[in-house]
């Protein structure tokens, strides 16, 4: 070993690599540095090259790639005031969950009660529901309310078939009665089970119970209106599958009719403007079926989301929908004040 050098853990290699840095002639990390360092007698210069090089060595770790650094554990995102709620495996095998979001105010007006919107395929339509619910409460277009999404319990889950079977009134398809057509089953679950437990275990306002869906669920929702009307003070169907069944749902209406039964309640509908054709023209169809019929006590708006396709759509039918709904309800109207 040569005169003053040191015994280290870094290798001859780093410390190399060190001196191209701090030389004079280079335009390395300490270019300042490596002139004084030049001018020091060799002895002094790796006395203190070495210890840079203990120093680099201890820094090493604090530089490595986000690749080689070790996974660290963050907190998940979670939604302030929500619970989850999963109902026992009912005699069809079908077992539901409930994604609850109670209001800002709950834990602290425990004397108060809330209307509840209960929205279909809760696990992609809670979150909307709870995203614009801020809004509509701040901007005094509606009160408080509880939200009810409609799911299922389970990881992993084929969201698709199982809705189908759920939200379609009518086999559909090619899979058959296992696949399709089991609105009633839902509904009568819906009215027999959910409602009670909700009523039950939360601070309800029974008069003022809204059912929303999109798609499929606006399929059910419409459903639901025409068979239990009074289960629900409010109906909001977002991008309907009227269409579905080969029109189905319009037979359906039409026996509704026949009935001459009032429809005290409050409809909202809307569609996209660049949806499919074929799709938009049947939802068209059915709200001026709706027109014409003149129920009496029903409150109905129609809207076309312009610009806005299937999905993107329905974030702002949900707002409209709500608006229009909870208008009797809603603290102000027009400007603000």
């Amino acid at each position: 070993m040569q005169e003053g050098w040191i015994e280290s853990p870094c290798s001859d290699v780093l410390l190399r690599l060190l001196w191209s840095n701090v030389s004079p002639h280079s335009n390395g990390i300490f270019p300042t540095l490596g002139v004084k360092l030049a001018m020091l007698p060799m002895k002094f210069t790796r006395l203190t090259l070495a210890s840079m090089a203990l120093f680099a060595t201890a820094l090493l770790p604090a530089f490595a790639s986000a690749e080689d650094a070790p996974a660290r554990a963050f907190p998940p995102h979670t939604i302030p005031n929500s619970q989850l709620r999963v109902l026992p495996r009912n005699a069809a095998g079908r077992q539901y969950q409930l994604h609850i979001g109670l209001p800002e105010s709950y834990a602290k007006n425990t004397t108060k009660r809330y209307p509840v919107v209960f929205v279909t395929d809760g696990y992609w339509d809670f979150i909307k529901m709870d995203a614009i619910r801020g809004a509509l409460v701040y901007d005094k277009y509606a009160p408080e309310f509880i939200i009810v999404g409609l799911g299922y319990a389970g990881e992993n889950l084929d969201y698709g078939n199982l809705r189908t079977w759920e939200l379609t009134p009518v086999k559909i398809g090619h899979g058959g009665a296992d696949t399709s057509g089991h609105a009633a089953d839902f509904l009568k679950t819906i009215e027999t089970e959910i409602i009670p437990l909700v009523d039950r275990e939360y601070r309800t306002d029974p008069k003022h119970r809204v059912l929303a869906g999109a798609s499929l669920g606006g399929l059910f929702t419409l459903y639901a209106m025409y068979t239990r009307p009074e289960l629900f003070s409010g109906y909001l169907a977002a991008t309907p599958a009227v269409v579905v069944g080969d029109d189905w749902l319009f037979g359906y209406e039409e026996a509704f009719a026949k009935t001459r039964r009032p429809l005290p309640v409050r409809l909202f509908v809307a569609g996209g403007g660049n949806e499919s054709p074929d799709f938009l023209d049947g939802i068209k169809r059915f709200d001026q079926r709706i027109v014409s019929r003149q129920y009496a006590g029903l409150a109905h708006e129609f809207r076309i989301i312009e610009g806005e396709r299937h999905a993107g759509m329905q974030l702002e039918a949900y707002i409209r929908g709500l608006q229009f709904i909870f208008a009797p309800l809603a603290p102000e109207s027009g400007p603000s004040r």
